[in-house]
């Protein structure tokens, strides 16, 4: 090496600190705030019960609707800040927004991959997931959007059994958003941080993807809290029970505790004269019980009968219903003459009588002069009928 090819100290010091500054870890600005600084860990905790209880439920309507096994795992809980979003869908996902209209007030999105909704719409509309139309059109996002509203119907019933209230949603809304195009972005909630619970959703062989919830942190700490909290209304009411009952009289006679035995006997006396009458009232009662009518029919009363009388000749739709199936709209497109439609009545079960499309009756098929007619083997009692046709 010439000397003129050597560097002077200047140029190595420089390359020196060039190499420094690169190797300083870079931060980035879309950071979200710790997990600790926004939930406790037995909310993050309640959070994946919940959501482990609804979403269970879910995988059932899901697997019965799809004709596929589903499994949806218990969420992992994590917070991500409103800039992450780009991060965490870079590219174009389906989200479909649920509004709480009862039990809760607020927005919840959940979001899944766009292969994914497409899989699951081509199972909808009777294919077999194996080729899905990728591209999401009026048609796929409808079907997805039936699915999602079978779902979190079911998911809203079994929020209703967990808090003891009822708890209902608007029927979703399914659309696909990207992050940054801001494509649907307006239905993304303007919140600064999101608690975001991310499941693992399996459906047979066709799928092994996440889906996310996505909740502001009031509605989720709203939602924790109402859980934690539901039973200290009954802890409250214990005590004051107590005390009502500790302020009660007794109903057993007060004994003087003195050495005075006449005193003694003749508080014996009175007690075994207290039994007496006691035994006595309890006889009287035994004797004059009264025990009501075990009519199934309950009598119609006379103003009903004056109204039903104004109403006779007014005439009904009776029809009887042999069974019913439930086909996806290929399968009805391939219906021919001579196909057959399996039914979800097993044979020589009743069949349903309805009136004006409301069961009140069960009977049998029996054949009359070459027609057929309905033996009424099971009915509502009259008043029962009446309440249905009101």
């Amino acid at each position: 090496m010439s000397k003129d090819d050597m560097l002077s100290q200047e140029e190595i010091d420089a390359l020196l600190n060039g190499q420094n500054e690169e190797s300083k870890p870079t931060t980035s600005e879309n950071t979200s705030p710790p997990l600790e600084d926004i939930l406790s860990s037995m909310e993050v905790d309640a959070i994946g019960e919940l959501g482990n209880i609804s979403f269970g439920s879910s995988a059932t309507t899901l697997s019965t609707i799809l004709n596929q096994k589903v499994e949806i795992t218990t969420p992992t809980v994590g917070i991500v800040s409103n800039q992450q979003l780009v991060d965490e869908f870079p590219t174009p996902h389906v989200a479909v927004v649920v509004e709480y209209t009862q039990g809760f007030e607020g927005l919840n999105l959940f979001i899944i991959k766009s292969y994914d909704a497409a899989v699951i719409a081509d199972l909808m509309l009777g294919g077999d997931g194996t080729n899905p139309n990728e591209e999401l059109g009026e048609i796929q996002l409808s079907a997805v959007q039936e699915a999602m509203n079978q779902m979190m119907g079911s998911a809203a019933t079994s929020m209703s059994s967990v808090f003891d209230k009822k708890i209902d949603i608007s029927p979703p809304e399914t659309l696909v958003i990207d992050v940054k195009t801001g494509e649907g972005m307006e239905y993304v909630p303007n919140e600064d941080s999101f608690v975001k619970a991310s499941f693992q959703l399996k459906v047979g062989n066709l799928i092994d993807s996440a889906i996310m919830q996505l909740m502001p942190v009031d509605f989720a700490k709203d939602y924790v809290d109402q859980l934690l909290n539901s039973g200290s209304k009954t802890s409250e009411v214990q005590p004051n029970e107590e005390v009502q009952q500790a302020s009660q009289p007794s109903s057993e006679p007060a004994v003087d505790h003195h050495d005075n035995s006449d005193t003694q006997e003749s508080t014996k006396e009175s007690q075994s004269l207290g039994h007496n009458s006691q035994n006595k009232q309890l006889i009287n009662s035994v004797e004059s019980a009264q025990f009501s009518s075990f009519d199934d029919s309950p009598k119609i009363s006379s103003k009903e009968n004056h109204n039903l009388d104004l109403l006779m000749d007014i005439p009904l739709n009776v029809s009887v219903e042999l069974g019913r199936t439930r086909k996806s709209i290929k399968e009805i497109l391939e219906l021919n003459t001579g196909s057959i439609l399996e039914l979800d009545k097993l044979a020589g079960e009743p069949v349903d009588i309805l009136i004006n499309n409301q069961l009140i009756a069960k009977g049998e098929v029996v054949v009359i002069d070459e027609n057929f007619g309905v033996r009424v083997t099971d009915i509502l009692n009259k008043s029962d009928r009446l309440k249905k046709l009101r």
